[in-house]
């Protein structure tokens, strides 16, 4: 069966090129090939070898690995540890917790706009925010494609917010890339304001304790997990029943 889709593959990709009149220079044209390559290859190692967390957005997809869900959750605020592989990091900003208002503080769109994390296109609704250290790793990549692909529908009621220390056009690369459109990313990369505000920043590498926490209709948080371990994902089912429970109360 793989060997029907490569070829199928190929005979899709030499296609494509052989299609092409907009003068597309080789380096575009081999680009086009690999593109295809990948997807094709994607979708047939999910069905051929069952894996159970495959999901897509747009026409890509991506597998996705077996890795420990946290249990418990860290405490905010200045003094405060997280672990990376085992090894203490300090917290650093005011704590948050459960009970408390959202903090205004400006983060930047994708579009380097600046906006207020409570005056996001969610505003007056539940909302889902996912604080990851960065984009370019593999936890985070999964922490933000199980956000968006695997919410059970609650994108259509809820806003699902990413926030991490990456650039925004580093955001904007990785949405496009990812084909995720269902996301909101904001960008902390300038002064860590978001993180020092939450209780969230790590001085020394500069990153954001990874987190997920959910936020009501009149800006309360009313979940919030800070993983012990950031090499750990946070318990992601966990928060998008916490929205559930908060819509069907509404």
């Amino acid at each position: 069966m793989l060997n029907r889709v490569l070829n199928s593959a190929h005979k899709t990709s030499a296609s494509q090129l052989m299609s092409d009149k907009n003068g597309h220079s080789h380096f575009n044209k081999e680009g086009k090939m690999r593109a295809v390559y990948r997807t094709v290859i994607g979708a047939v190692l999910c069905m051929t070898l069952g894996f159970t967390g495959c999901g897509s957005t747009g026409s890509t997809s991506f597998l996705y690995k077996d890795m420990t869900i946290a249990g418990g959750s860290a405490i905010a605020g200045e003094g405060q540890k997280v672990l990376y592989k085992g090894s203490p990091l300090v917290l650093s900003g005011t704590g948050i917790k459960v009970g408390d208002p959202l903090r205004e503080v400006q983060l930047t769109q994708t579009d380097l706009s600046p906006i207020g994390i409570t005056d996001t296109k969610g505003k007056g609704k539940v909302r889902i925010i996912s604080v990851v250290p960065s984009l370019d790793t593999p936890v985070c990549e999964q922490q933000t494609h199980y956000l968006s692909e695997k919410n059970k529908g609650l994108d259509k009621m809820v806003e699902l917010v990413t926030v991490s220390v990456d650039t925004p056009f580093a955001q904007k690369r990785f949405a496009q890339e990812a084909h995720i459109n269902n996301v909101t990313f904001l960008s902390d990369y300038k002064d860590a304001e978001f993180g020092k505000a939450y209780g969230l920043f790590i001085k020394g590498p500069h990153i954001l304790a990874r987190t997920v926490m959910v936020v009501d209709a009149n800006n309360t948080v009313r979940y919030l997990q800070v993983t012990p371990e950031l090499a750990q994902l946070p318990d992601m089912d966990k928060a998008f029943a916490v929205a559930k429970s908060l819509i069907n109360q509404s």
